[in-house]
């Protein structure tokens, strides 16, 4: 009679959940985590604002305009009231007028709200490659006349458009990121795999070398990797060679992380079974072990990105980075660095607030992601 009403308390597992992928699991833990879930999509915006870089962006980001220099930023607006009280819709932004700073004796411009510029969505442009495949000639967002200033977020010290720069900037400091953390991913998932799983003094002589490298101060090392670089080498062959000392240093971590598990599941049933089986070194790694901890990889990797993108924000501040006419975040902020100029034009700090908006969001989808994978989290 007893085991009747034990057997009748017991609750069924839906089918659902009994056919939840490890993946599923991570996924349905993660969307308890609400801000998380929030920062998630203020990356995916970002990444995607990357991706459509060229749609985006009013104009190329050399292009100039020694007229408007320092112009302030206009603001896009779609309704004002009239003189006679009427509403006027639609989207605009208003025009500039001159001025004459008595105690500078220079020339600083000023929003004139009686002058109203029409702006248009989708309006045509020069023939372009959006990320560089499909060509295109239309922009999101543009003046309806072509002369008029467009000057959203303001202009820096040529007269360019700093909303371009910007969401152009956005694509080159991403990237880096992710290209430096899929690196840093390669290297510590095989090193740090090979250490955790043969042991010995392969391991010992790995964790030397991470232990090296970490015990180094950090951004001495990457000024002098980076002023290293040939000053005769492209924008290109720069942009790769920042990312490879990027990844050169940041896989410490995760070969940390990785080792540390994979001396933990060596020992476990499923990797004697393998190897009784007679499955290869590199088969029980990459098919039975790496997998098994997945979510604790990606969340890992998610925690690192943060600290690429401020490493590439750093060394392109101090003007050891990335150079012209490349524009990321940190090349941007060098227009920062005077005070004087912050005080008369001080939009130029925008770069600044995406980085902290970017590094907040993805420590926060990187916390979420790893609270998600911990097996013994709630």
């Amino acid at each position: 009679m007893a085991l009747d009403s034990v057997q009748t308390s017991i609750v069924p597992v839906p089918a659902r959940r009994q056919r939840e992928t490890q993946f599923g699991l991570l996924w349905r833990r993660f969307r308890r985590h609400k801000l998380a879930v929030v920062s998630l999509w203020v990356v995916a915006a970002f990444y995607l604002i990357a991706l459509l870089a060229e749609f985006l962006a009013p104009v190329e980001p050399a292009t100039y305009s020694a007229r408007y220099t320092y112009a302030p930023p206009q603001g896009l607006h779609f309704f004002a009231r009239n003189d006679d009280g009427s509403l006027h819709f639609g989207p605009f932004v208003y025009g500039y007028k001159t001025e004459i700073d008595p105690v500078a004796l220079r020339r600083t411009f000023v929003i004139d709200e009686s002058v109203r510029l029409p702006v248009r969505f989708f309006v045509p442009s020069d023939p372009y490659l959006l990320a560089g495949v499909i060509p295109m000639s239309v922009k999101l967002i543009g003046p309806e006349n072509p002369r008029d200033p467009f000057y959203i977020l303001g202009a820096d010290r040529l007269g360019r458009d700093l909303l371009s720069r910007l969401i152009h900037g956005t694509r080159i400091s991403l990237s880096i990121g992710l290209a430096g953390v899929t690196l840093s991913l390669f290297f510590g998932i095989i090193i740090g795999g090979f250490a955790g799983y043969y042991g010995g003094w392969f391991d010992g002589a790995v964790m030397r070398v991470v232990e090296f490298i970490r015990s180094m101060p950090t951004i001495p090392l990457w000024l002098g990797l980076a002023a290293a670089l040939p000053k005769d080498w492209s924008a290109l062959q720069t942009y790769f060679a920042i990312t490879l000392i990027l990844s050169l240093i940041g896989w410490t971590e995760l070969a940390r992380v990785v080792r540390g598990r994979f001396l933990s599941l060596r020992t476990e049933d499923f990797v004697t079974a393998a190897q009784l089986d007679g499955a290869s070194d590199w088969r029980i790694i990459t098919r039975h072990m790496v997998p098994s901890f997945t979510s604790h990889i990606i969340a890992a990797a998610t925690l690192a990105i943060p600290g690429m993108i401020l490493a590439e924000t750093a060394l392109s501040f101090l003007g050891l980075g990335l150079q012209a006419p490349i524009v990321s975040w940190g090349t941007l902020l060098q227009d920062a660095q005077n005070i004087r100029t912050l005080a008369t034009a001080p939009w130029l700090l925008a770069p600044g607030v995406c980085v902290v908006v970017v590094i907040l969001a993805l420590n926060f989808f990187g916390d979420g992601l790893r609270d998600a994978a911990d097996p013994h989290g709630r």
